[in-house]
């Protein structure tokens, strides 16, 4: 090969790598506007602030057509609390989604069938936990009670549904330590 083919060569390789190179930072630059549009987004619809919460819940998946999942978190943390999530569990856990309107098919609901079938990493706990403290800031007293009384209501049902002995609604160590962890995420700040 003559020395002006293998330039040719040389050039027409070259032009490859950069044009995957420049392909691989467009999408990575595409994310990251994808990722503080969805940071933007969430934060306008919800009054958060903190942006390493933010940040944490688009991590998680969390944007604004998934945002209603979160708010059930600690039914499936209840549900999971011993390991493995029981089909009455589940069920309670997806009642408690169609009652609060999130209809099958919807993002939400999606996500939170993926939390029913295998169990979500702690971080997402950590994230609601995190939630709960800067929503209940801004909530007067009776706002945070009525939110307090709905989510551990449903948790209890959720840990109530797997039932004991004959169905006799046993709650399991485990499943009480989570409801202890829930009350006490509204006391934090």
């Amino acid at each position: 090969m003559s020395n002006g083919a293998l330039d040719a060569r040389g050039a027409a390789l070259e032009e490859a790598f950069f044009q995957r190179e420049n392909e691989r930072l467009r999408e990575r630059l595409r994310a990251e506007r994808e990722r503080a549009e969805t940071r933007e987004a969430l934060a306008r619809d919800t009054g958060l602030q903190d942006d390493s919460l933010l940040e944490r819940l688009v991590e998680l998946g969390i944007h604004l057509e998934t945002l209603e999942a979160l708010v059930l978190v600690p039914l499936v943390e209840v549900a999971w609390a011993d390991g493995q999530m029981d089909e009455r569990e589940r069920d309670a856990v997806l009642r408690a989604a169609e009652a609060r309107g999130m209809t099958s098919g919807t993002p939400g609901h999606a996500l939170l069938e993926s939390w029913t079938q295998e169990r979500p990493a702690p971080a997402l706990m950590e994230s609601w936990r995190a939630y709960i403290a800067a929503l209940c800031k801004d909530l007067s007293a009776d706002h945070r009670w009525h939110l307090e009384e709905q989510i551990l209501g449903n948790a209890r049902a959720v840990a109530r549904a797997a039932g004991g002995f004959l169905g006799l609604a046993k709650v399991s160590k485990a499943e009480e330590a989570v409801l202890a962890q829930l009350e006490a995420a509204f006391r934090e700040r």
